[in-house]
């Protein structure tokens, strides 16, 4: 059994993703400790009244900056376990992490072939102060251990941890349910793979056929700053209507992006987390091969080259995706040696310089996107428009969630 813990400032985020899923009958509530029943009257998925039980142990943090503890089990898919068996590996797991008081939801993923459970709980406690979790990782692993001897479970296996990356589909726009698409693709790369800027993380949503703009400005001397989403055809086209970010959460939103690069950039920094990537990279390159060639290399250690080529045949951007690790990194960022115009001098542009077309058939779907903005981009006044709307979206979120605390203290004095 593999588990990725993950942290963050809200839970919403976190119970958002999940209540996508069950609405599209891909996971279901399998259990709940210490909070108000997480359904509405119709039987359906109440986030509100989850972020209710939530709300006193929010209102109490002192200082803790990431409050939500999000964590996925992921048993081995040759383990078939009951809902009674997930409940109860759910629950040891979260008493033997030092969480069995605390409030949390489980839920039963199963839109891919190994079924497993998603966890969303809280790292601070009734009085405010952030739970013990030196060691985290450490201390997880153990119990996994534990868990696995106790349920005759498999041991994990290499590469399980990649299972979630590998179960991310691209956009289907013919299939419908777009903005759900679109929604399922963005906060599954957010989760599963580290990019430190903008342009690493257009690059990766592109490959799964979404398109990201950043808009920022200001209107009326108040400045904005907005995330507009899209879908893309195979061929790397814009289709239909592209919407705001808040149409999908404020998880996606441009302050939570910002956010997710620092983070990101300065997770890459640590105990030389590129370190396989550019080695892997360095391998790869010999003048004794072709672009493609290179790119096949790679392809093999499980890693994606996108090279942005101008018409003439000139490389001036290069991105790495590594899926084995969950990272995208631009050229620039694994060093000198590996910039655009490093691969230029390696790679240089055929004498005989073919057609776009046929430049594309290296990498059809990647190459071609990277010289322009996807079609449907809007023109700047509706982006100004559509930004001051999502500016208004969010006052109204947070203005619904200090309606939920006036409720929740009128209760209290009654």
């Amino acid at each position: 059994m593999v588990a990725n813990i993950r942290s963050g400032s809200s839970p919403g985020g976190a119970l958002y993703y999940n209540k996508e899923k069950v609405d599209r009958d891909e996971a279901e509530v399998i259990y709940w400790q210490k909070m108000l029943e997480p359904f509405d009257k119709h039987g359906r998925m109440d986030v509100d009244a989850c972020m209710e039980s939530f709300m006193p142990y929010l209102e109490a943090n002192r200082r803790t900056s990431n409050t939500v503890f999000h964590v996925s089990l992921n048993p081995s898919p040759e383990d078939r376990l009951t809902d009674e068996q997930l409940r109860e590996i759910a629950n040891e797991y979260m008493q033997k992490m030092g969480y069995g008081e605390q409030p949390y939801i489980a839920f039963k993923h199963k839109d891919i072939s190994r079924e497993h459970l998603h966890i969303v709980s809280l790292r601070v406690d009734e009085n405010g102060r952030k739970l013990p979790h030196d060691f985290e990782a450490r201390r997880s692993m153990e119990i996994l251990r534990d868990l696995e001897r106790k349920y005759g479970l498999h041991p994990s296996i290499k590469g399980q941890e990649q299972s979630d990356r590998q179960s991310i589909r691209r956009v289907d726009y013919p299939a419908g349910n777009v903005k759900q698409q679109v929604s399922s693709v963005v906060r599954s790369c957010l989760r599963n793979y580290r990019c430190s800027s903008y342009g690493e993380f257009r690059t990766l949503l592109e490959c799964f056929n979404v398109s990201v703009e950043e808009r920022t400005g200001t209107v009326d001397g108040r400045s904005y700053a907005g995330v507009i989403y899209g879908a893309l055809t195979d061929g790397g086209y814009g289709v239909g209507t592209p919407f705001k970010s808040s149409r999908i959460g404020k998880d996606v939103g441009f302050e939570a992006l910002r956010k997710y690069y620092g983070k990101s950039k300065a997770a890459l920094k640590e105990n030389d987390a590129l370190g396989r990537l550019r080695q892997a990279v360095r391998d790869a390159m010999s003048p004794h091969n072709t672009r493609e060639e290179f790119r096949r290399l790679l392809r093999e250690d499980n890693i994606d080259t996108v090279f942005r080529i101008n018409p003439v045949g000139r490389i001036y951007g290069v991105t790495f995706i590594d899926h084995t690790n969950g990272i995208v990194a631009n050229g620039s960022v694994l060093g000198k040696a590996f910039s655009a115009n490093a691969f230029n001098e390696l790679y240089p542009a055929p004498r005989e310089e073919p057609s776009i077309g046929q430049e594309q058939r290296w990498e059809p779907r990647q190459e071609r996107r990277h010289d322009r903005q996807p079609d449907h981009a809007a023109d700047p006044i509706s982006g100004i428009v559509d930004t001051v709307l999502d500016l208004a979206n969010t006052d109204a979120y947070e203005e619904q969630q200090r309606q939920i605390q006036r409720r929740r203290k009128r209760r209290l004095h009654r």
